[in-house]
Order: C-alpha cells, then structure tokens, then sequence
C-alpha cells in the first residue's frame, strides 16, 4: 500500500471535504500516514481566508519539496487557493502535480492517475453543473469520524459581502436534497457517531428538496433529531439574513440542539455593514439576538468580527464594542481586514493603516477575551454534560471533551471509560479557554 498524506487549512468545511478525498483516494491502494515523509501522494487542502493564505501554501510546498526532492512523490494542491490560484501554482512550484477547486474534487482519482502516468501538470477549477455531492460515490459518506462528525448539507454563497471570496472559491448557493443527508446522517450515527455538526458556507441559507417540497434548516433538524441514537446537533456557519422561523422554534422545542449559534455579525457599525454589504443593520442582528434568548433562555452566541474594514473610523469601532459589551459573547474570533484580491474591499481607497487595525484588534480581543473568561468562570460548581472523543489532555490520563457551548472541559479518565460517551461533569476550575472537573455518575 502508498502512503496518503492530507493537510487541511481553514474551515469546517475543508475538514469535511478532507474526510471524502480521503474515502475516495484509498481505494486506489492507499494508506493514511500521518508523516508526510512517508507519502507516495500528498495532497494540501488549501483556505483563502486568511491573510497571507497563497505564501503559507508555497512556503509549505517549499518545505515539502525539499525534503522530497529525491523521492517520487505526488503533490496535489486542492482547495480554496487551488481555485483562486489556478495554472499560477505550477509556474511557482512547477512540482505540483495535480491542482484542483473545491467544487472539482470528485476528479480527483482521475487527475492523479493522469499526473502520474503522464508526468504532467493537470488543473481542474470548473464549476461543474452537476453539483460534486451528487458525483461522488457513495461509499464516500457516512464513514466513521468518531463521536463527533461534520456533514455538509449547503455549499457556496450569493451574498458577495465586500470582504469574503467564497462567492468566487466556492461558488453560487447550493442545497443537498434532505434525503441524501438523512442517509449519510444515519450511516454516521451506525458507526459510532454521538454528535453531528451540519456544515454550510451558509447553513442557514439550507432550502432541500424533498419529495417535491422545499425543507429549510430548522424542519432538517426536526427530521435528523429523529434518529435514535444521535445525541446531540449543531450548526455552522450561519447568516443573520437568513435566520427563520422554524430555526427559533427548533432551538426552542428539540433538546438534541445544542443551545450554542455562532451568528457572525462582523462590525457593529451600520456604516460598515453597509459597505461589507451585509443587508442587515445592528438593530436588527440584536432583534435576532434577544429572540433567541426570549425563547431559549439558556441559549449563548459566539460571532466573527472584522476590525480595520476600508472607512472604519474610530466611531465606527467604538460602535462594534458597545455591541460586544451589550451582547455579552461566549466567544468570538476577531481579524484585521485583509484584502483579497478580486473582492470590491480591495479596491477601496480609504484603507485603514495596519497599525491602527493592530491596536483595535488588540482592543477588541481585550474585551472578548474577558467575556469568554467571564462565561466559562460562570460554569464553576455546575454540573454539565460533556461528549468525549479520544483527544488526551496535557496530564497524564487526562482526557478532553466538549460542553454543549464548545468548551473544552478536561477531566482525569485514567481506565479509559469515559472515550467516545457523553458524561456529567461536576466543574471545578474555569481559564480562558478550558474548564477542568470531575466526571460522575447520575
């Protein structure tokens, strides 16, 4: 058998994206290894989210390549930047075999064939018309993940916000027929899966065919909330444009959703919003907000902010605090704008200097991190159930799990009996980022 290694950058979704190159890349003779030493094929999953996303690949195909450079090795670079960056990716790494967009992966067993028989660059970025869920094999879906697993049920976005190149990388707005995810839900749950976390670049923005009907989210998880033994479901990333009825009444109604939504708001400037066209303004994102909270009391938020976005002014920024401070976040991730090329944030004038988008990111960290700190010191004494996996702690027999909110909650586990359960968890101790307790029967 041929060594198979993947690297995944970024989302969710490139996870989930790894997991089916994965299942359809070892039938071809291959095997998983975790050292890229020992690969025969490796493949990068690439995101073009982040700044400086196009240097770390070829920074990393560099390190690759040198230490491969007198082995037969196959290098495919799939994913985000594959798409934006195209033929591009030869003339810098011209040993790169094979590149190929998110949307195209179900060639991947062909184009690597082709690259290794040929011993020629092959790139494939289309957008096909039939969608790649629909021409993947079967046999790709539903395979273990463990407790916890990721299934993708809506891909692409049409919101063209100024800043974001999804629309560009992954496409229009597209749905997976509500009984495709029900089947590959159930396959996941029959090997071993507890939770399952829907994906989608807008989740929420989920309309599925079924039997001549139209399901949004909220009626997909009152569907998947029926199978038996599936404990616990999320969902990520969602739009505040898109948030409906039936959303509220499932998070009010079903205990298998976890009362935990990460809903990016960005800034909390209207000014801003408008210029990221957003098509929301604050007022409506904390309408949202309290109606969740009415319905579901318990229920916490986390969110994405962008500091430093072109015309941000310190009013601007000062409007984003006032809205973190009247929220009051369980956790938030925060960036400084980083333009993308081909995006119209790009293309603005009014940039702001990047050492002011340095000290608001500081700023507006300052205030999360509190708040996250606040919230998990909160969870000290209270007893919360916990899904464990197989992720080992710092210390000896420690073992790692998730509370119904994401915190990582360790607790000592040294027979091993907790892996891959949900068990109640008295917490005695709270950080920024981790809660520590004690792990007891009912």
């Amino acid at each position: 058998m041929k060594g198979l290694y993947i690297k995944t950058y970024g989302c969710q979704m490139n996870v989930y994206d790894s997991v089916l190159i994965e299942n359809m890349i070892k039938p071809l003779g291959f095997n998983v290894v975790s050292d890229v030493g020992k690969a025969d094929l490796v493949i990068l999953n690439t995101c073009y989210i982040r700044e400086k996303a196009v240097e770390k690949l070829y920074s990393e195909l560099g390190k690759i390549y040198s230490s491969r450079k007198n082995k037969e090795v196959i290098i495919v670079v799939a994913g985000c930047v594959a798409q934006a960056e195209g033929k591009e990716v030869f003339r810098r790494a011209p040993f790169v075999y094979a590149v190929v967009g998110p949307q195209s992966i179900a060639t991947l067993p062909e184009l690597i064939v082709k690259a290794s028989r040929d011993k020629n660059h092959v790139v494939n970025t289309d957008f096909p018309e039939i969608a790649k869920f629909d021409k993947l094999p079967g046999e790709c879906y539903g395979n273990s993940q463990g407790s916890s697993a990721f299934l993708s049920i809506q891909e692409g976005c049409d919101k063209f916000c100024t800043f974001c190149v999804v629309p560009y990388t992954r496409g229009v707005e597209y749905s997976r027929p509500a009984n495709e995810i029900f089947r590959e839900a159930l396959k996941l749950v029959a090997n071993g899966t507890k939770e399952i976390n829907l994906l989608g670049q807008n989740v929420n923005a989920y309309r599925g065919e079924f039997e001549g009907d139209v399901w949004d989210l909220g009626k997909l998880i009152s569907c998947i909330a029926k199978i038996e033994k599936l404990e616990r479901i999320r969902y990520t990333t969602s739009h505040p444009r898109d948030v409906h009825e039936s959303l509220y009444l499932a998070h009010a109604e079903e205990p298998k959703l976890m009362p935990f939504i990460h809903l990016p708001v960005q800034s909390g400037s209207n000014k801003i919003l408008r210029a990221m066209n957003r098509k929301y303004t604050v007022e409506e994102y904390l309408e949202i907000i309290n109606r969740f909270r009415k319905l579901k009391p318990e229920i916490e938020f986390s969110s994405d902010f962008i500091v430093g976005f072109p015309g941000e002014t310190e009013r601007d920024f000062e409007e984003t605090i006032k809205l973190v401070e009247k929220v009051g976040y369980a956790q938030a991730y925060s960036f400084k704008y980083s333009p993308r090329p081909g995006t119209p944030g790009a293309e603005k004038e009014d940039q702001v200097p990047e050492e002011v988008k340095t000290e608001r990111l500081l700023c507006l960290r300052k205030l999360i991190n509190k708040q996250q700190l606040e919230f998990n010191q909160s969870m000290v004494g209270k007893a919360i159930p916990v899904l464990f996996s197989d992720k080992k702690g710092k210390h000896q027999n420690q073992i790692i799990g998730k509370s119904p909110y994401m915190q990582s909650v360790c607790v000592s586990d040294p027979e091993g009996k907790y892996r891959d359960k949900i068990v109640n968890v008295k917490v005695l101790e709270a950080w920024q980022n981790s809660l520590l307790g004690v792990g007891f029967s009912d």
